[in-house]
């Protein structure tokens, strides 16, 4: 009979449950010491302030001169009104209340209301700063935990493959209204497909049939190692000649499928960013390397948000079932995957707690559905 030991201790589960929620940080729990995709690159104009929650923390993300991009605590420490309304000569942040100026590295620079004789230090005053890069399109930001920013060494922005300098780009943002725990199992679970994403070009529930992959341990996740895509998903057929793909989970949540057509890329990278205990932020962004997909720009955004608005609307369903607090079961093989994200997740947890590397709980395994 399968174990109900590893249900987190916030649900309850009665003893003929399949199998239970692996247990560890559970139900939107934060983790630290790691990049989230923070957003489309795009978004983040020159000159121009750019607000945004990530794991209940206010940030303000700007870009200096040579449009870098850095990120600072939203709240002026006067006052704490966000420095987000303020203004931005493209090297100050100057605060809307009283005109307090801070630098890029949160800096305060001037504090207008000081007179002549008023001998106060501005060197006391920092705003909390975040590392941030840009990477591939996308802004990343790196939430440190009681390590400090020095441990952002310990892991790194994932990088998509092949792509080189030239390559086409949409991003599509949703936001989810519930914790990021149930977005990311949302994200890798294969079962859901036929389900929730039924349309005619794409996966149609009456071609469902057995699926086997083997899977890997790989950085901070594991890989669904190199395969045909599978014959009931329409849309790979454009690609042309014999797509294979490569499907890779990793923490804090995010999911690439890179699938490889001859000396051609095409990428989904799926990145979930949490903005508090009940919400986040989903972001979609395609890569491809072939240019003849470019004209096809403007049909690939409303197939994108209509992907991530299917999985926003099953997800909205479930939480108004979870607001019932019902027991909770996983199944192997088709949750398998969701079992692994919470033991990494609790592995993480532990590995900062006691100053040691993460070890990988994930083992080579073959899995297989029906989907």
């Amino acid at each position: 009979m399968p174990s109900v030991a590893d249900h987190p201790p916030s649900r309850a589960v009665t003893p003929s449950a399949a199998d239970t929620r692996p247990a560890g940080p559970g139900n939107g729990a934060y983790l630290y010491d790691l990049w989230y995709l923070a957003m489309p690159g795009g978004r983040l104009k020159t000159g121009r302030l750019a607000a945004m929650t990530l794991l209940g923390e206010p940030l303000v993300f700007g870009r200096d001169p040579a449009g870098a991009p850095f990120a600072l605590r939203d709240n002026c420490p006067h006052r704490g009104v966000p420095l987000s309304y303020g203004t931005f000569d493209g090297k100050e942040i100057e605060c809307c209340y009283h005109g307090w100026r801070f630098d890029r590295d949160g800096k305060c620079v001037a504090i207008p209301t000081l007179v002549a004789g008023q001998n106060f230090d501005l060197g006391k005053i920092q705003l909390k700063s975040y590392p941030c890069r840009e990477k591939q399109g996308n802004i990343w930001v790196f939430m440190a935990g009681q390590r400090g920013a020095g441990a952002e060494a310990s892991a790194d922005i994932p990088t998509i493959p092949g792509l080189g300098e030239r390559y086409g780009y949409l991003a599509v943002t949703l936001r989810f209204a519930c914790p990021i725990d149930d977005a990311v199992i949302g994200l890798i679970d294969p079962a859901h497909v036929p389900q929730v994403h039924r349309s005619w070009w794409w996966r149609p529930a009456r071609t469902a049939h057995d699926k086997s992959k083997r899977f890997v341990p790989s950085e901070l996740g594991f890989t669904m190692c190199r395969h045909a895509p599978s014959t009931n998903s329409r849309a790979y057929r454009l690609l042309g000649g014999a797509p294979e793909t490569e499907i890779t989970f990793r923490l804090p949540g995010i999911r690439t499928d890179h699938i490889q057509a001859g000396r051609h890329v095409f990428c989904n990278l799926t990145a979930m960013t949490p903005v508090g205990p009940e919400e986040t932020e989903v972001t979609n962004v395609l890569y491809w390397t072939a240019p003849w997909l470019t004209p096809f720009k403007p049909l690939m955004r409303p197939i994108a948000r209509r992907f991530l608005g299917q999985d926003r609307r099953i997800l909205a369903l479930q939480r108004e079932g979870m607001a019932h607090h019902p027991p909770l079961m996983l199944v192997d093989d088709a949750d398998r995957q969701a079992k692994w994200y919470y033991r990494m997740k609790k592995e993480w947890t532990s590995s900062r707690e006691e100053n040691r590397p993460f070890v990988n709980p994930v083992k080579e395994r073959t899995l297989r559905w029906r989907t």
